[in-house]
């Protein structure tokens, strides 16, 4: 009912792998295909395993831990309650000494509580961020293959220099080539906003909001270079 309301990871994997052999078909002695791949990965390791193992045992223990704590809370305090019971009448000061020590194993209790019920979160958040840190190396290798690959190169007046390199490719190889630089650079978006759909974590959604924005002005540079090529 709701298929069409959320990017889905099998989806995005297929249209990345469709274009590796895309470019594999087209251009075979580059390596842009291989560039292709590494988005495909990316999406295994983000999406399609989204919890690595030591996420899984953390949480376990942080709740284990966790649970710990609060029964050696109650035990404590029922030791305390006792001990100041023991005494038929037991003095002001006697309450006043129990509710300090109270007062003490709560503050700790809590600050214990509270790191072992966000270290989970923590060691996701970490894992997160290592995997857009991916996503942003790829975008950049993706800028650097079409770096140099100017429409301007293609003119028979434009001025060569002893280092000047020669593309290998005319204007409609040239063409095929930047609009799947372009379309890389658009997957590269498309996985991080996948890994945006499965967390709350502000941080990784500034990080995937960055990539996006990253991705879309490397792109927006490529389709001027195409629109060179259409006139």
């Amino acid at each position: 009912m709701h298929k069409y309301q959320r990017l889905q990871a099998t989806g995005v994997k297929a249209t990345a792998h469709r274009l590796q052999a895309r470019i594999a078909a087209r251009f075979p002695g580059r390596n842009l295909g291989t560039v292709a791949g590494e988005i495909t990965e990316a999406i295994d390791e983000m999406v399609l395993r989204p919890h690595p193992r030591f996420y899984r045992i953390a949480l376990r223990l942080s709740r284990l831990a966790l649970l710990g704590v609060l029964v050696l809370g109650l035990l404590a305090f029922g030791l305390l309650v006792v001990a100041a019971g023991t005494d038929q009448t037991p003095s002001v000061w006697e309450w006043v000494a129990v509710v300090e020590s109270m007062i003490n194993d709560v503050v700790f209790a809590g600050i214990a509580v509270f790191f072992l019920w966000h270290l989970p979160a923590r060691m996701q958040r970490r894992h997160d961020l290592r995997l857009l840190h991916r996503l942003r190396s790829l975008a950049h290798i993706i800028d650097m293959h079409q770096l140099s690959k100017n429409p301007e190169r293609l003119s028979p007046d434009y001025p060569k220099t002893e280092l000047s390199v020669d593309l290998g490719m005319d204007r409609y190889e040239l063409w095929n080539y930047l609009d799947y630089c372009s379309e890389m650079l658009s997957l590269v978006g498309k996985a991080a906003a996948l890994l945006a759909e499965q967390t709350n974590d502000q941080t990784v959604l500034s990080t995937v909001e960055g990539i996006e924005g990253l991705t879309t002005g490397m792109s927006r540079k490529i389709w001027q270079k195409i629109s060179l090529l259409e006139v």
